[in-house]
């Protein structure tokens, strides 16, 4: 099962104004081949799938735990796109075209499909797909797999943190650099210790090192690039079989931690009347609000 908390991964910039097309590339790092959807379904299904459970324990404990870390990640980056779009058109009667900004957007599709938020897609406007999700049901395979996953996955991000130079996408993408290195190290010990094949010696692919950007020096220097989190008080505490030792391009201890990471408040979306969303005028609130009180 799953327990929800309604806090976000990192506190994000709340930007006066968007970015439209950069919330389209960062669409990508959503619903494209190696975003955030494919790496949450990747693992999740592998979670579910995963053969002998209790004889491969730790194994099992990295996959469903990191599972539960992406989770996160589609809201953060969800989240990001979200604020990307924020006061791109204006309120106004029909006539006006409220929403002439969608015609010159990179990502047409989000003014008039989901009201200018996240689309489970990629950066060209397609639909995100379960062809993505590998699970051969063997483990040394799929622990490649998820390996070669998330080297691709941090690709894509250090290439569109260079074309937009937005806060909110940055802070996004900073962060999702040191965790997602975090996730590559933690698959290349996995493999070690299954076939004795030192992956961490192809390392970096193609490059791990987070001095140069900005946005993720931050996080580094509060020790994220070497921490698990179980994502549960209860279980899954047998990474540290796996997730122990040093990292091997810092040389700092790993570290296990067993629960989720504090998270910082989701922010709140604004009506937005001239896409009818979320279609509750004042009127509509207040008979709403008398109808939720009623027999309390």
């Amino acid at each position: 099962m799953f327990k929800r908390l309604d806090r976000l991964l990192i506190e994000l910039p709340v930007p006066e104004y968007g970015d439209k097309n950069a919330a389209a590339a960062v669409q990508e790092l959503l619903g494209g081949k190696f975003g955030e959807m494919s790496t949450l379904n990747n693992y999740m299904f592998q979670s579910f799938n995963f053969r002998g459970k209790k004889k491969l324990k730790p194994f099992y404990d990295l996959v469903a735990s990191i599972t539960a870390e992406e989770m996160g990640h589609v809201e953060l980056v969800t989240t990001s796109i979200n604020l990307l779009s924020k006061n791109q058109t204006f309120s106004g009667s029909p006539d006006e075209t409220p929403l002439r900004a969608g015609l010159d957007a990179r990502n047409t599709y989000s003014f008039i499909a989901t009201a200018q938020t996240a689309l489970v897609g990629d950066s060209m406007g397609r639909a995100w797909s379960g062809d993505h999700v590998f699970n051969s049901g063997n483990l040394v395979l799929d622990l490649l797999h998820n390996f070669f996953l998330e080297i691709g996955a941090r690709t894509h991000k250090m290439r569109v943190y260079e074309m937009t130079d937005h806060p909110t996408a940055r802070e996004t993408i900073g962060y999702l650099l040191v965790r997602g290195g975090v996730h590559v190290v933690a698959y290349a010990k996995a493999i070690e210790i299954v076939t004795g094949i030192d992956l961490t010696k192809m390392l970096p692919v193609p490059d791990l090192d987070n001095s140069k950007f900005d946005y993720a020096r931050k996080y580094e220097q509060q020790g994220l690039d070497n921490i698990l989190y179980t994502w549960s008080n209860h279980d899954y505490k047998d990474i540290s079989k796996i997730w122990k030792g040093t990292h091997p391009l810092n040389g700092r201890p790993l570290e296990v931690i067993e629960g989720n990471p504090k998270g910082a408040p989701i922010p709140d979306l604004d009506d937005l009347p001239e896409e009818f969303a979320p279609g509750i005028n004042k009127d509509d609130y207040i008979r709403i609000a008398k109808k939720l009180m009623e027999n309390l």
